[in-house]
């Protein structure tokens, strides 16, 4: 008897039918079909190559640089040569200041442009005086707060995402009331906010809506961009055991108020 059993058992396993019937699942057919799709945006993405067009390697920015694969310390050693009005004007020469490799050299020289008097130095080209090349071109200074992204990037120093950092800061605020915030843009040296300095200033005081010290609440006073919950929180402490606060004077007695920012700010407040 437990034979039959067993040959009965082996029997119905091996002849049974044990598979099982997918549903008709209208949402995985639907992506089952997408597939081919898909597959073709990928391989597309992976065999993508950017184009990448004939430049002038003395005017690289920083973005540039970093896509075409500079560090950091090249693209600052290319700039610290730029700025003491240096040219490189061979592809030897940039590497001699950049110190690249020579494998990325080997990359990038096929699209560097030189000058024609570079390139062409047995042909003949106008001679100007050194006097009309020492005249600095005249500046037109506009106002920050109607500056594009373009006017930005016209600065010697700032390239697309330093250019759209200052804008992200000035839409916290609405608007730029001193060119003194450019110091609290992270990523901008002392240079390049000398530079912003004779290009750009605050030529209005802009409409906006300033905050109001003694009556908003800890929530909204940590909304304020200089402002954190911790430094909120304390400023309405200091509201209710001293009373309204009267001038920034009475900000510089706040624990942990930025101080060294107080002009700026201030500039925000109403009391």
């Amino acid at each position: 008897m437990l034979l039959f059993i067993i040959i009965s058992i082996q029997l119905f396993y091996a002849f049974g039918d044990f598979s099982v019937s997918e549903m008709n699942d209208p949402q995985k057919q639907k992506w089952i079909a997408l597939q081919p799709v898909i597959d073709s945006l990928k391989s597309e993405k992976e065999n993508y190559v950017p184009k990448i067009y004939p430049f002038n390697p003395n005017f690289i920015t920083d973005f540039k640089g970093y896509k075409l694969g500079m560090s950091v310390e090249q693209i600052d050693r290319l700039l610290a040569f730029r700025k003491a009005n240096k040219y490189v004007n061979s592809a030897e020469e940039f590497q001699q200041v950049t110190l690249v490799s020579d494998s990325l050299l080997k990359t990038m020289s096929p699209y560097f442009k030189f000058p024609d008097w570079v390139t062409n130095k047995n042909k003949k080209f106008v001679n100007y005086s050194k006097s009309n090349f020492d005249k600095k071109p005249t500046i037109v200074v506009i106002d920050i707060n109607e500056a594009t992204q373009e006017d930005l990037i016209k600065v010697y120093g700032i390239g697309p995402a330093i250019s759209e950092r200052i804008l992200k800061e000035k839409a916290k605020f609405g608007s730029f009331m001193a060119m003194e915030q450019m110091e609290h843009i992270w990523g901008l040296s002392p240079e390049v906010i000398e530079n912003l300095n004779e290009h750009f200033e605050v030529k209005a005081i802009p409409n906006i809506k300033k905050v109001n010290i003694n009556t908003v609440s800890v929530k909204e006073l940590g909304q304020f961009p200089y402002f954190r919950y911790t430094l909120a929180k304390e400023i309405v402490v200091y509201r209710s055991m001293n009373g309204d606060i009267k001038s920034s004077e009475d900000l510089k007695k706040i624990k942990g108020f930025p101080v060294e920012k107080i002009n700026v700010i201030d500039k925000y407040l109403e009391y």
